[in-house]
């Protein structure tokens, strides 16, 4: 599936990506406060510090906005997750890094990942397909952390349990965006990202090949 287009009367690429970064961070507070229905693209246009009509140089529809909202959360975790599939490949300190690079974005992006979680539904039927399925895109990179931990000899797993555990690493992540009000008087984030670690190697534990024999 490729990129959803939204068009721009703007040509020039960099000017686009500012103001839509712009719309976004203006357009996730009053998703969040207000909810997508009750929003209004003048105000949108007003929080990121423009005029309506600029708004619609960049954008054709108010479900534009939400889109790039979405798309803006699984760009910035797929780049993240993509650096470290070149890092340390099939080791499990590859593994833990790509964890707590993904549970630290949850964290910068809590407001994000809320509007888009409340809000999905509203996407044109044109755009949610292409959202769900850069979420799966997303698990699917973990898959690939475990795949090739097996490959490697680090962990014994089959493919159903791979894909377990991917989403299982997904929703652990997604748990502190949601639930950090009540997490955060618990733990920190360091904490979180260490013992949510812990217990995920603790549970591979009896999946790792067996180092040596009888003596």
């Amino acid at each position: 599936m490729n990129k959803r287009e939204v068009l721009a009367s703007v040509k020039d690429e960099r000017l686009v990506q500012k103001r839509r970064d712009q719309m976004i961070k203006g357009a996730v507070q009053l998703f969040k406060e207000k909810g997508f229905h009750r929003t209004t693209t003048r105000e949108i246009a007003k929080a990121a510090g423009f005029s309506i009509g600029t708004l619609y140089e960049y954008i054709r529809t108010k479900e534009d906005v939400l889109y790039l909202v979405c798309d803006s959360i699984y760009d910035h975790v797929s780049e993240l997750l993509q650096q470290d599939l070149e890092l340390k490949q099939g080791t499990l300190e590859s593994l833990k890094l790509g964890v707590a690079n993904f549970f630290q974005v949850m964290d910068e992006m809590q407001a994000e990942v809320l509007v888009m979680y409340q809000e999905v539904k509203s996407l044109t039927k044109d755009a949610l397909p292409y959202v769900l399925k850069k979420e799966m895109e997303m698990v699917g990179m973990f898959e690939t952390l475990l795949r090739k931990c097996v490959e490697n000899g680090e962990l014994v797993l089959t493919e159903k349990q791979i894909q377990m555990l991917a989403h299982n690493i997904f929703v652990q992540g997604q748990m502190w965006g949601f639930r950090r009000w009540a997490l955060r008087k618990l733990y920190t984030l360091d904490e979180y990202i260490e013992l949510q670690t812990e217990l995920l190697l603790a549970g591979l534990s009896q999946y790792q090949p067996q180092k040596g024999g009888a003596g």
